[in-house]
């Protein structure tokens, strides 16, 4: 059986902190070896994947900006199917535009007074602050087309009115590892997850998903999997969810995503 795994980058694969995978690499290169695909699924940016997809030397399918679209290399599937082609990807689009979203906060925050400041309001040099990166990377982080990362800087009680305003612009909110993101309400890691699976389906037959992640904006792709499976977070616990056959691993980030692939894909093998 044909095993897939779907994978967060920011707190899972990379360290939430400096965003290292070095303990990651012996355990990705074995399933490289194996012909296991290791497909992204992410709130970062093509720009982002592009680059830690040639880090680590991943040719597979990814989903970008929480499941605004999947990017599919050209002839990666040895059959057509509907897509958009962009560059050397077949891309599916599930998430509303960046200028659309950009529009709505704007809206949002003239009309609550709220503290909000999206990647879109910062500079380069702003956003690596903020983040933890380098200028070159948070410019990467910048090239957004189907979700917006912002801080909300409100107490938490006032989560629900944004909430409620993003859901009646006709939007969606996810809050991840680091930030908060408004996308397309059409745009869900899970359904994007269901997407790709069906092709690797077509592809291979029998197929077995794994999926892992470490936060709020992961539930939907670990909904979408056979086997969830979650890391540890930096306060050293797990985020709090019931799933069927829930995997938790008792490492943090990369050390956390190698027990997952040690213990759920290649002991299997």
């Amino acid at each position: 059986m044909k095993q897939v795994l779907f994978t967060d980058l920011d707190g899972t694969l990379l360290d939430l902190d400096d965003y290292s995978y070095e303990a990651a690499l012996p355990a990705l290169k074995t399933l490289q070896r194996r012909n296991i695909p290791v497909v992204f699924c992410t709130a970062k940016t093509l720009a982002e994947n592009e680059y830690y997809r040639k880090e680590l030397g991943i040719e597979d399918p990814f989903i970008v900006d929480n499941g605004g679209a999947i990017f599919i290399p050209e002839n990666y599937f040895s059959f057509g199917f509907e897509c958009k082609k962009k560059g050397s990807y077949c891309v599916i689009e599930l998430g509303a535009s960046y200028e659309k979203l950009r529009k709505a906060l704007k809206e949002i925050k003239e009309e609550t007074g709220f503290k909000i400041t999206g990647f879109g309001d910062m500079t380069a040099e702003e956003v690596g602050a903020d983040a933890n990166l380098d200028v070159e990377k948070a410019k990467l982080a910048k090239e957004k087309e189907y979700n917006e990362s912002f801080i909300f800087d409100e107490p938490k009680e006032k989560e629900v009115i944004l909430f409620e305003k993003i859901k009646d612009k006709g939007f969606a909110v996810t809050h991840g590892g680091r930030y908060y993101n408004i996308h397309g309400k059409n745009a869900d890691k899970g359904k994007a997850v269901k997407i790709l699976t069906e092709l690797f389906k077509r592809e291979y037959g029998e197929v077995k998903t794994i999926g892992v992640g470490d936060s709020m904006n992961d539930i939907p792709m670990l909904k979408a999997v056979e086997q969830p499976a979650l890391v540890k977070n930096k306060k050293g616990g797990w985020l709090d969810i019931s799933l069927p056959n829930l995997y938790k691993a008792q490492g943090e980030g990369p050390e956390g995503w190698v027990e997952v692939v040690e213990r759920l894909i290649l002991i299997s093998q």
